[in-house]
C-alpha cells in the first residue's frame, strides 16, 4: 500500500471537511453567540476529524522513523495543547495525544419541575402564594441559551494548522515521545489510545466517519510490531 498517497488523500478530505465547519461559523468573523444545536453539530464532526489528523501524524512518525532532538523536561508547564502569546491573545496548538477514555460517566439526576405550593385554605395568604407560583418564570422545557464559538474556532484553527504542516507536528510528537521515555516522572502513554478512537462510530453516517476509520487503520498498522 502506498502510505504517502493515503496520507495525502485523507489530508485533502479532512481539509475540505474542516473548511466546511469553518464556514458554518462565519470564517472567524461570524456571530458572537451560536445556538447549542449548531455547536453540537460541529463538535459531532470536529471530534472524529481531530482523531483522524492525530493518526496521520502518528503514521508519519512511524513510517519515517523520525527522531527529534530531546528537550529538557519542564517541572511546571502549561496545560497540554495551549500556548499563550501576549496578554490577551491565545493560540491553541493541536493536541497530539488522545484524551483519556472514560469507562463510566456519572449522569446528573434530572430536575423535577417545581410543584405548586400546598394550599390548605384559600385565604388571603394562600391566594397570594398561588399567584406568585403561577407568575414565576417556568424552567421546564426552557430553550438553552446560546454559547460562544471561540473554543470551536480555536480548535478548528489548530486542526487547519496541523494539516498545513504535518511534518512539523510529527517532529513535535517524536520529541514528546522521546521526552517521556527519557524522564520517568512523565507518564509514558501512546498517542493512540487502546480501543475506539475519540469520535469513532461503529456505523459510519458522515464522511468524516469513513476518513477516521481509514486513518485509524493506518495508524494501528503502523504501530503494530513487526512479526516477520
Amino acid at each position: 500500500m502506498d502510505i504517502p498517497a493515503a496520507i495525502d488523500i485523507n489530508k485533502t478530505l479532512l481539509a475540505r471537511i474542516i473548511a466546511g465547519l469553518f464556514t458554518l461559523l462565519g470564517g472567524g468573523a461570524g456571530p458572537a453567540r451560536i445556538s447549542v444545536e449548531l455547536h453540537r453539530s460541529i463538535v459531532r464532526v470536529l471530534r472524529p476529524a481531530e482523531s483522524a489528523v492525530r493518526r496521520l501524524i502518528v503514521v508519519m512518525v512511524t513510517i519515517t522513523g523520525m527522531k527529534a532532538p530531546l528537550l529538557r523536561a519542564h517541572s511546571r508547564s502549561m496545560p497540554s495543547g495551549l500556548a499563550r502569546t501576549g496578554d490577551a491573545k491565545k493560540r491553541q496548538s493541536f493536541p497530539l495525544f488522545d484524551p483519556w477514555q472514560r469507562f463510566w460517566r456519572i449522569k446528573p439526576k434530572p430536575k423535577a419541575p417545581a410543584a405548586l405550593p400546598r394550599i390548605l385554605s384559600l385565604d388571603g395568604d394562600g391566594l397570594r402564594r398561588l399567584k406568585e407560583s403561577l407568575d414565576a418564570p417556568s424552567t421546564v422545557n426552557k430553550k438553552p441559551a446560546d454559547i460562544s464559538p471561540i473554543n470551536l474556532l480555536r480548535r478548528l484553527e489548530a486542526v487547519i494548522g496541523a494539516l498545513e504542516n504535518l511534518p512539523h507536528q510529527a517532529k513535535r510528537l517524536a520529541r514528546a515521545l522521546a521526552r517521556r521515555q527519557k524522564f520517568p516522572h512523565l507518564k509514558l502513554r501512546m498517542p493512540v489510545r487502546p480501543g475506539r478512537a475519540p469520535g469513532f462510530r461503529v456505523k459510519p453516517r458522515l464522511e468524516v466517519d469513513h476518513v477516521l476509520r481509514e486513518c485509524d487503520w493506518l495508524a494501528r498498522n503502523a504501530l503494530a510490531p513487526d512479526t516477520s
